[in-house]
């Protein structure tokens, strides 16, 4: 079974979280590399996360968001 084509909200909900990832992720004065370190990614993905690129597990939002020791708004406010 293959996977479904993004609507354009969806592409656009992806993006604004990369940003937010992003955003934590400078505040907290880290690398792409020391993130991806510290949640077990490579630092590709990182990118591609940051990028909005790519569609995510909720199971690596949750390993985002402790790493970054941010709350759950902060990465998905748009």
């Amino acid at each position: 079974m293959g996977r479904m084509p993004l609507n354009s909200k969806q592409a656009a909900q992806l993006k604004h979280f990369g940003s937010n990832v992003r955003r934590e992720r400078m505040a907290k004065g880290l690398t792409q590399e020391k993130l991806a370190e510290l949640v077990d990614l490579n630092i590709r993905t990182i990118q591609k996360i940051e990028a909005g690129h790519v569609n995510i597990l909720l199971t690596t939002v949750l390993r985002l968001q402790k790493a970054l020791d941010c709350s759950w708004e902060s990465l998905m406010e748009k």
